[in-house]
């Protein structure tokens, strides 16, 4: 091997290109392939790799796609493998066209284009520059074809005009070698300038070139909005409306086809950079309603009879279209219990919970998303929720953990119920529905992820009457009297319904369509098949859909008003700057992970010249919290617990993770220290402390602690054959304190980001979600979901893009997903 390898590179960090060829490589020899490569490593005792593991490898021959080499790979670099420890296991199995797959490549792309955004008239660079082992050349295409004479590192097209806007890519060319540099978007746009206007810096600050006209349309007409910044790298677009993100609205122009009448309102658009945001002007768009014409003919007339308007035998309609259903408002509540204090723990409804909170932000819902409730935390969380319902509101109720079925009854199961459990210590979900009949909801939908057994320790029969209604809809993640299972592995993964939901739940179709779809996916698993099943219960009779448009009824006031409450429950403590005696200055921002869980974060953005060491962390958190000293204050997010959010937080950070905030019962205050060196001194540390209230963020100002609540908590799951009684439905005095989740702020929203990457994409189901007792189960297959699909691209939403939970500082730039379908000849 060439000494330029670097020996201590972790192999997980290999190209992949390299990985994808090594692959090809192991598993097309049959003695010395990735089977004998796993013998020679399991002998290693520094990379531990079992039998069982050797198992779970081979089962991605069953997969369409499955790659068992790679599976063996990865597994190598979660226990620490590195490069040079890879190449002597190939030395040993002898595999030099193994080995050669590793050599470091005779040709490095050193700079790659920048994608860009300019006015028409202008001149556009593009710029790629490469070096190997001899000299290398460059040819640039557009798309496909070929640019002509562009042979320079340098592609420059002066003057640049509206045709020349796409994607651009470079082959450089090493000899036999050749690689093709990241794709560069070009976005070039049509901007008359006044006199004395200039756009020509690129490189600086977003500049706003083009803002929207307000429009009046009719029913049934197009609307187009279009907006535009200059700028480099391209800026980022996301369109809302009343201030709400349109759903998959991301480009520089918004098209509407065939406008309905509640599609009206003021519009503008969020433009934004990895540094900077910013908003067009705010614009009207007014849209009439259809004109009814009708048109009276006499049946015996000369020729100066005439046609009466308004007559009325005929009528004429302009702009008909069919009857649109719509909601007075939209609600849901997403319950993840995992970490259980007397029954197994579970990991996939933390993950299930943040996708389809982002997924049904996208279609408008009024979210709340809640980890680990107590049995009187989960009462007053669906007590709240109860109180946003009314006349229309469609309301949504999603529940992971563990639970089960009695009689036709759910029971989901608290994170501190006993073992075992009954009745009295569970929620009845059907005893829910009841409550949510008598607010004359428009529909009311119930996706519980968990199991169905029978629990053999509750012999209580429930008899709950519920009204005859044509809108319930309930998706189990299984079958009665069936397990419901999660995906195990390293990392944090969907449960199998959540899997398989994500990619269809912003589909414009009836709710149950869209149930059925998912049915039929979760059948073609290999893994569960046989196992678990959904099961789809309906009474549903109109096409109502989770996409249906919202058109606020005679509670218009009302609703709005709940809006304005939920977002004071939903807000972050605004981001500060700290500044100490000694000079230095702390940058402190604050981020969401779910409606209960905070992320604070510090850095240092100002340091003394005389000062050598400058640290800076959170300290002092109150005892109702569920914050871990070891976990506090780390380097990056994952270490803190913050798997789902860390691609959206700022870098170069001290985080921490600040879970349970429905357990707060007073102010949040914690202390900010500062601990600094100094040469002068000898390096002998000194520090700083700042006391720092936020009040009660997030969803801790609905006091969900308290035991003493409303009546309808007695109503929500008390049990008339229950053979014991919840401790909060002790009688006491009332507690008023309701706040309301209403609709989403604009402040609500980051940008719209590719959906999340997880740490380990390789699942192996282990366990199941929920159940009586302590069971558990191993089940034999196994499924692998690679996070990015070349060919489709992100592999768990085609076509849409999650809302990331909201940060109070922008976010980092994501990494910009490149077109993949060039093939091209060698030269």
């Amino acid at each position: 091997m060439s000494d330029s390898l670097d020996r201590s590179t972790k192999i997980n960090l290999l190209k992949e290109p390299v990985v994808k060829k090594l692959c090809e490589v192991l598993e097309k020899s049959s003695n010395r392939g990735w089977r004998k490569l796993g013998e020679i490593v399991g002998n290693d005792r520094r990379i531990k790799v079992s039998s069982n593991d050797m198992e779970m490898c081979s089962l991605k021959v069953l997969e369409l796609e499955g790659s068992p080499s790679r599976m063996l790979l990865r597994l190598m670099g979660e226990r620490g493998c590195t490069t040079g420890q890879l190449v002597d296991y190939l030395q040993t199995l002898g595999n030099s066209e193994a080995l050669q797959c590793l050599k470091p490549s005779a040709l490095q792309i050193l700079i790659q284009p920048q994608s860009v955004a300019l006015i028409s008239g202008h001149n556009l660079r593009l710029s790629c520059h490469a070096v190997g082992k001899s000299p290398v050349q460059y040819q640039w295409f557009k798309t496909k074809e070929e640019v002509p004479n562009s042979f320079s590192p340098d592609l420059v097209i002066s003057p640049v005009q509206l045709k020349d806007a796409g994607f651009y890519i470079c082959r450089v060319n090493c000899g036999d070698t050749f690689e093709f540099s990241q794709w560069a978007q070009v976005d070039v746009l049509n901007v008359t300038m006044s006199c004395g206007q200039s756009y020509h810096s690129l490189e600086g600050r977003l500049k706003l070139v083009i803002q929207p006209q307000s429009q009046r349309l009719n029913v049934g007409e197009t609307l187009q909005l279009e907006c535009g910044a200059v700028g480099r790298p391209i800026p980022r677009y996301q369109w809302h409306r009343n201030g709400v993100p349109v759903p998959s609205a991301t480009k520089r122009k918004l098209t509407i086809p065939h406008l309905m009448q509640d599609q009206h309102g003021r519009y503008r658009c969020e433009i934004s950079s990895s540094t900077e945001r910013m908003w067009t002007n705010e614009v009207d768009v007014v849209i009439a309603p259809r004109i009814s014409v009708q048109i009276s003919v006499a049946t015996e007339c000369s020729e100066d009879d005439v046609y009466a308007i308004g007559g009325g035998s005929s009528e004429l309609f302009l702009n008909s279209i069919p009857e649109q259903l719509y909601a007075t408002d939209k609600v849901a509540l997403l319950i993840g219990n995992l970490s259980y204090q007397n029954h197994p723990q579970l990991k996939a409804p933390m993950v299930d919970v943040y996708d389809l909170t982002n997924l049904l932000r996208q279609l408008n819902f009024q979210v709340v998303s809640l980890l680990d409730l107590t049995e009187q935390e989960m009462r007053n969380a669906v007590d709240e929720f109860l109180l946003l319902l009314h006349k229309g509101v469609y309301g949504l109720l999603y529940y992971a953990g563990h639970g089960y079925e009695n009689y036709g009854n759910s029971f989901m199961v608290p994170v501190d119920a006993p073992n075992p459990y009954r009745s009295a210590n569970c929620l009845c979900v059907q005893s829910i529905l009841k409550l949510m009949q008598e607010k004359e909801t428009g529909l009311n939908v119930f996706l519980l992820d968990m199991c169905r057994k029978r629990n053999i320790h509750d012999d209580s029969a429930p008899n709950i009457v519920l009204r005859v209604t044509a809108n319930i809809v309930f998706g189990y993640a299984t079958c009665q009297d069936a397990e419901a299972f999660e995906l195990s592995s390293s990392g944090f993964t969907n449960g199998v319904f959540v899997k398989f939901l994500k990619k269809r739940l912003l589909d414009d179709e009836k709710i149950t369509v869209v149930l059925d779809r998912v049915a039929e996916d979760m059948g073609q698993f290999d893994a569960t098949k046989g196992k678990q099943a959904l099961e789809i219960r309906s009474s549903l009779s109109e096409r109502r859909a989770l996409s249906d448009p919202i058109q606020p009824g005679d509670s218009a006031d009302l609703a709005h008003a709940r809006s304005l409450q939920w977002a004071k429950t939903h807000e972050l403590p605004e981001s500060m700057c700290l500044n100490f005696d000694c000079g230095a200055q702390i940058k402190l921002g604050f981020a969401a992970e779910f409606s209960n869980v905070l992320v604070i974060y510090t850095h240092i953005i100002k340091k003394p010249e005389d000062m050598s060491l400058c640290q800076a962390h959170v300290t002092d958190f109150s005892q109702d919290l569920d914050v871990d000293p070891k976990e506090m204050n780390r380097e990056t997010p994952e270490e803190t617990g913050i798997y789902l959010l860390s691609s959206n937080l700022p870098q170069h950070c001290l985080y921490t993770r600040v879970s349970s905030l429905q357990k707060l019962r007073e102010e949040l205050v914690f202390t900010v220290c500062l601990q600094g060196t100094f040469t002068a001194m000898d390096d002998e540390s000194v520090h700083w402390t700042k006391s720092i209230n936020i009040g009660k963020p997030l969803i801790a100002r609905l006091d969900l602690n308290r035991a003493m609540r409303r009546n309808s908590c007695m109503q929500t799951c008390g049990m008339p054959h229950s053979p014991s009684h919840s401790p909060c439905h002790s009688p006491g005095p009332e507690h008023h304190l309701h706040l309301h989740y209403g609709s989403h702020q604009a402040q609500d929203y980051s940008r719209l980001s590719p959906q999340h990457h997880y740490l380990d994409v390789y699942e192996r189901v282990q366990g199941a979600v929920g159940g009586c007792g302590d069971s558990f189960y191993d089940l034999s297959k196994s499924h692998y979901e690679p996070a990015y699909d070349s060919a489709a691209g992100l592999s768990s939403s085609p076509g849409r893009l999650s809302i990331p939970i909201e940060t109070t500082d922008d976010i980092n730039e994501l990494q910009t997903v490149f077109i993949n379908s060039l093939q091209l000849q060698q030269p």
